[in-house]
């Protein structure tokens, strides 16, 4: 296998106006059309965690209070994994295709966090009917709008 290289498309910005994605100028053109999707699936980089030990880290203490007491990082949604990507479906509140920033309600990343892509949330491709999980998070929202209101502070260890 070759080598290949992964690189930011621009950064999440979070301040006062705002969550948002910040595209560096060369991407801009790739908002052609995106105007009308409502929800986007950014792929981003756990920044934080990239580190030899947080790759090498393959198994997880339970984070979860009603889940098994080891999870593999697969599955869980841990930053610290292999490849210290992450993905978040994210509303979009706005879209600036003049200066390359697509307003957010929320994401879960924090302030200067790269992105390295974007796709459109298309139903047909990123929903499932009725996904099976294991009974230990199968009471947790069943959507995103859902998730905006649920206490998570019932579902992890502290």
């Amino acid at each position: 296998m070759g080598n290949f290289m992964v690189r930011p498309i621009g950064r999440i910005r979070s301040d006062e106006h705002g969550m948002r994605i910040e595209l560096e100028r060369e991407f801009i053109p790739a908002l052609t059309n995106l105007d009308g999707f409502s929800y986007i699936n950014v792929l981003w980089w756990f920044h934080q965690n990239d580190t030899e030990e947080s790759r090498s880290k393959l198994v997880e203490n339970g984070p979860y209070k009603n889940s098994p007491d080891k999870l593999g990082t697969f599955a869980t949604r841990s930053p610290e994994r292999p490849n210290p990507i992450a993905l978040t479906c994210a509303c979009i509140t706005y879209l600036d295709f003049d200066n390359g920033i697509i307003g957010l309600a929320y994401m879960d990343a924090e302030d200067g966090t790269p992105v390295i892509d974007i796709k459109p949330y298309t139903p047909s491709l990123d929903r499932v009917e009725h996904p099976i999980v294991p009974d230990w998070c199968a009471n947790w929202p069943k959507s995103i709008e859902a998730s905006g209101d649920y206490d998570w502070g019932t579902v992890f260890n502290v």
